[in-house]
C-alpha cells in the first residue's frame, strides 16, 4: 500500500483572467498520473467584469458542492486565480479546508498591466488597490498552512514581476520566459509536485478560528 498516496489531498486548480480550466491540461494530467485527484472549475465571467471576491464565492460554492465537509484539500491558483484563491482562504473560510496552497505568478502586490482595464476585477489587481491592501493586511495567516509562491522574474503580465513575492510561506523562483509557460514548464511542474508532497503544518482536523 502506498502511504504517500494515502496522504494526498484532492487538488483544486483555479485559472487566471481570460483563461478557462483548459490551461491546466498538462498540469492536471501530470499530477493525475502520479496519484492525485485533480479538480478545476471555470470562473464566470473570466474577464474581470466582476470583482475577485465574487469569483471567490464560486470557489467556495464549488468546494461545498464537491467535497465532503471533513475533506481537506490543496489549492493551486494561477495569476488572477491565486488572488481569487487567497480571498477564498482568507475571507470565506477556506483556511479551515485548505492544507497546501500554491500561487503561480499571482499579482499579490498588483500589476501595472491592470491599469489597462477599468473592469472591477482588473481595478482590484492594480498596485496599492484597496482590495489588495485589505488581503495583505492579514496575509500572515497564510503561514498557518503550507503556502508557496512560485514566480518568474521574466513575467510580462505581472509587472513588476516581484509583485508575486510574499513575506510569508515559501518562495520559489522559476526562470520561465513567458507567463503562461509557468503552467507547462517541467521546472514549474516539479515545484508544484514538491509543494504538494510537503508534510502539512497542522494535524488533520485542526480548525483555525
Amino acid at each position: 500500500m502506498n502511504i504517500e498516496n494515502q496522504q494526498r489531498n484532492p487538488v483544486l486548480l483555479i485559472h487566471g483572467i481570460d483563461d478557462t480550466e483548459a490551461v491546466f491540461h498538462k498540469m492536471a494530467g501530470h499530477l493525475g498520473l502520479q496519484g492525485w485527484s485533480v479538480y478545476s472549475l471555470n470562473l464566470v465571467p473570466n474577464n474581470g467584469d466582476v470583482g475577485l471576491h465574487e469569483l471567490a464565492k464560486q470557489v467556495a460554492d464549488y468546494v461545498t458542492a464537491t467535497f465532503a465537509p471533513e475533506q481537506r484539500l490543496d489549492l493551486v491558483g494561477f495569476s488572477m486565480g491565486g488572488i481569487v484563491s487567497r480571498y477564498y482562504v482568507q475571507r470565506l473560510g477556506g483556511i479551515n479546508r485548505v492544507q497546501r496552497f500554491i500561487t503561480i505568478s499571482s499579482p499579490h502586490n498588483g500589476t501595472v498591466v491592470a491599469y489597462g482595464s477599468r473592469r472591477p476585477g482588473c481595478v482590484q489587481m492594480r498596485p496599492d488597490s484597496i482590495f489588495l491592501k485589505d488581503l495583505n493586511s492579514d496575509a500572515v495567516i497564510l503561514g498557518q498552512l503550507n503556502f508557496t509562491s512560485i514566480w518568474t522574474p521574466y513575467d510580462l503580465m505581472i509587472v513588476p514581476a516581484n509583485s508575486s513575492q510574499m513575506s510569508v510561506g515559501t518562495e520559489v523562483i522559476v526562470p520561465v520566459p513567458l507567463h503562461p509557460w509557468m503552467l507547462t514548464d517541467p521546472r514549474s511542474l516539479a515545484v508544484v509536485k514538491a509543494a504538494l508532497t510537503e508534510p502539512i503544518n497542522l494535524p488533520l482536523g485542526t480548525r483555525i478560528k
